[in-house]
């Protein structure tokens, strides 16, 4: 089986018709480069040069042969170029999952720095709850997502990059939007909020403050971050929102107060999630220090 390192071996020759510069332009031994010519023309059955102690010569042959394998090298140079072009930070596509609770306030932050850096960078993403993500991302149906912390993940790698507390919020007509700090013996004598079960969290909230799960016929639960603060706007009672959330909920709701929860914390520690095995473990490093520096700055 001919060999690359012989056909550049050749390809020198043919260039510089000169055993001894061929030798020296590839760093090896005049004696090394002749020998792997030699060997060349055997398997192929053909002289590629004609030699003597004053000149070199390509033979007709050979000028096909080795027009042939410059075609072969240019080929072999493009999947390096190739490789190496792909090897580069955020050069494949990407598709990521990411929580309701999580996504409207870490994306707007986060996005606009990715592609100023990236911006040929493919990102696909789709929202769902933990329990959907988590299952895409083992079937091999997304390559990660973004969930908050603690969560099952038997069998798949956590890498987390960020951690954060709840706020509670009232209307500032409420007795409790009277404090700017609670703790979880004050949310015992309120409406408390919460969304539909299946939300993480829900679940994070609840073991937080130390409080029992709502029954399901109290009719407090929302579907989205949104809908709940909309009915706090409606004086119908408190919720909690994590702190990435709280600049985009106040601003666009100035009739709210937000109280920070006094309660050991971090409160929820959100992380990317990916299989053990997954090819793109350096993206998601990228992309941490990419989300971590927009999320500080934006604080």
């Amino acid at each position: 089986m001919i060999s690359l390192k012989q056909l550049h071996y050749a390809l020198a020759v043919k260039e510089t018709l000169h055993f001894k510069q061929a030798a020296e332009r590839c760093f090896v031994s005049q004696s090394t480069l002749s020998s792997a010519i030699s060997e060349l023309e055997n398997q192929l059955g053909v002289q590629l040069f004609e030699r003597d102690n004053k000149k070199v010569l390509v033979t007709n042959f050979g000028e096909q042969i080795l027009t042939r394998a410059q075609e072969v090298m240019t080929q072999v140079q493009d999947i390096e170029h190739f490789a190496k072009s792909n090897s580069e930070p955020l050069s494949q596509p990407m598709s990521l999952g990411v929580i309701p609770t999580i996504g409207p306030y870490l994306l707007p932050k986060v996005l606009p720095p990715l592609r100023n850096q990236y911006p040929n960078f493919e990102l696909s993403m789709v929202e769902e709850q933990s329990a959907v993500l988590v299952r895409k991302v083992r079937q091999g149906l997304l390559d990660t997502a973004i969930i908050a912390l603690p969560y099952d993940l038997e069998g798949l790698l956590a890498f987390e990059f960020w951690q954060e507390d709840f706020y509670a919020v009232s209307h500032q007509d409420t007795p409790l939007a009277k404090f700017d700090k609670i703790n979880h013996l004050q949310l015992h004598d309120t409406s408390l909020l919460l969304l539909k079960e299946g939300h993480c969290l829900t679940d994070h909230a609840l073991s937080v403050c130390q409080l029992p799960r709502p029954k399901e016929d109290m009719g407090l639960a929302g579907t989205s971050l949104f809908t709940l603060i909309q009915m706090v706007a409606g004086k119908m009672g408190t919720t909690l929102i994590p702190e990435m959330a709280l600049s985009s909920v106040l601003n666009a709701n100035p009739e709210l107060k937000a109280m920070h929860l006094e309660e050991p914390g971090p409160h929820r520690r959100i992380a990317f999630i990916c299989r053990p095995n997954f090819a793109g473990v350096a993206n998601i490093e990228v992309m941490m220090e990419l989300f971590k520096q927009g999320l500080s700055d934006a604080s």
